[in-house]
């Protein structure tokens, strides 16, 4: 009985303790231009992140030095904007930056890490990123994976985890990656990544603003999402399970990508169950960004390893099955739907292992600068089963008919005309 007694009392001080734990919140304001926020950002972080509810009062809060939030059954309201210093060569430093996202050794400069968070920006906070200084900086510049430009917002090792209305202003690098994470659901994400320096007025100078990059994560939502960018909207690397994405809005760039794949020769690739439904497309003026690629595309490495990654690679394994991309509309593209498996080779490299199999296309509307609508082009190595059409209906340039290639398909169906196997995949 007494032990019994102690077990109680024990249950009962523990709940009483997390019941004061959850009823913690901090409230910040900005400290004013110029000044230095991220030691109150920690320390109410710190205090608050756990079982607590954090407060940002709207402004800029100046943030410089990375920063790693772990978050546990909290809640975060940004209503301001976190403002990282726009100091190119301090931020290439990899001191100053995390390499917690493995592929291609990509730094990032805020990590959210944790569990059973929402984190709420009520669309009028999130991060600026003050892109346009190292879109500027890299102008005459080469840029290479892994070179230290940091993605703008990282969720790694996050389970249960929800981001709101959150707005993302001149990312530097890609917007978003969700990496090593579960169940994890974007509801509301913006990006914008626009030049306006007028020395490079009609060029694409925001490569690599892709909108996220997912890898190493299972059950993923991305929901209402809105991106300007030069590079892929929505980017499904390896090991993406169950993903969704839903009412997405790409201006400009390469638009939907699964992959690139089959980079790492150790190191399988699997994507399966990942549905996009309600993709716009749209193309902007091209003084302001002259790139809308594909609409929808997929792509692996060649089966020969050429040099090593971040920058070099292949011969990597796996497979993707089970994709479905329904209801896209299209501003003129020039590849409305592509699929290719020599990214970084060579004509005489051996062909992809990687295999894809079981893809949906349905509800295609819109127009394609090039008649070619369909290019599939499989491995050799590793034909493509499975293929469905439904409603494809993108015209192609006024006078010309519409194309349809098939390479390495085993079998197909839907399309509104022939798929004809030409050349050589």
């Amino acid at each position: 009985m007494h032990i019994l007694l102690g077990v109680v009392l024990s249950l009962v001080v523990y709940c009483a303790a997390r019941a004061t734990q959850s009823e913690k919140t901090c409230h910040l304001r900005p400290l004013g231009h110029g000044r230095d926020d991220t030691d109150q950002v920690e320390t109410a972080i710190a205090r608050c992140g756990r079982f607590g509810h954090t407060v940002f009062a709207e402004g800029q809060y100046n943030i410089t030095r990375k920063m790693t939030w772990s978050l546990t059954e909290s809640k975060v309201d940004l209503h301001g904007y976190l403002n990282f210093k726009p100091d190119v060569e301090y931020w290439l430093n990899a001191n100053n930056t995390y390499r917690v996202v493995f592929i291609q050794s990509q730094a990032s400069w805020f990590v959210i890490t944790g569990n059973d968070f929402t984190i709420d920006a009520h669309n009028t906070g999130g991060i600026n990123g003050n892109g346009q200084t190292w879109w500027s900086f890299y102008g005459n510049r080469s840029r290479s994976d892994g070179d230290g430009r940091p993605i703008s917002f990282t969720l790694s090792n996050v389970t249960r985890g929800i981001v709101k209305n959150f707005r993302i202003k001149s990312p530097p690098f890609w917007c978003n990656t969700v990496a090593q994470s579960k169940d994890v659901v974007y509801d509301g994400m913006y990006c914008n990544a626009t030049n306006t320096d007028p020395l490079y007025v009609g060029q694409n100078i925001v490569p690599n603003t892709d909108g996220i990059d997912t890898y190493r994560s299972d059950n993923v939502s991305l929901l209402n999402w809105d991106i300007t960018c030069g590079d892929d909207c929505l980017a499904i690397k390896g090991n993406s399970t169950n993903i969704v994405a839903k009412n997405i809005t790409c201006r400009g760039g390469n638009g939907i990508a699964v992959g690139s794949l089959g980079q790492y020769i150790d190191l399988p690739d699997i994507v399966d169950h990942v549905l996009f439904d309600n993709v716009k497309l749209i193309r902007l003026d091209p003084d302001v960004q002259p790139n809308l690629q594909s609409g929808v595309y997929f792509k692996t490495w060649t089966g020969t390893v050429n040099g090593a990654p971040p920058t070099g690679g292949g011969g990597g394994v796996g497979y993707v099955s089970n994709v479905e991309s329904r209801n896209f509309h299209f501003d003129p593209v020039n590849a409305p739907i592509h699929l290719y498996q020599t990214n970084g080779g060579h004509s005489s490299d051996a062909p992809s292992q990687l295999q894809f199999s079981n893809l949906t296309f349905s509800t295609f509307t819109g127009s394609s600068l090039a008649n070619k609508i369909v290019d599939l082009e499989c491995s050799p190595a590793a034909p493509c089963p499975n293929i469905l059409f439904q409603d494809i209906s993108v015209a192609p340039p006024s006078g010309q008919g519409e194309s349809f290639v098939c390479i390495n398909v085993v079998n197909e169906s839907g399309l509104p005309g022939p798929c004809n196997a030409t050349g050589k995949a």
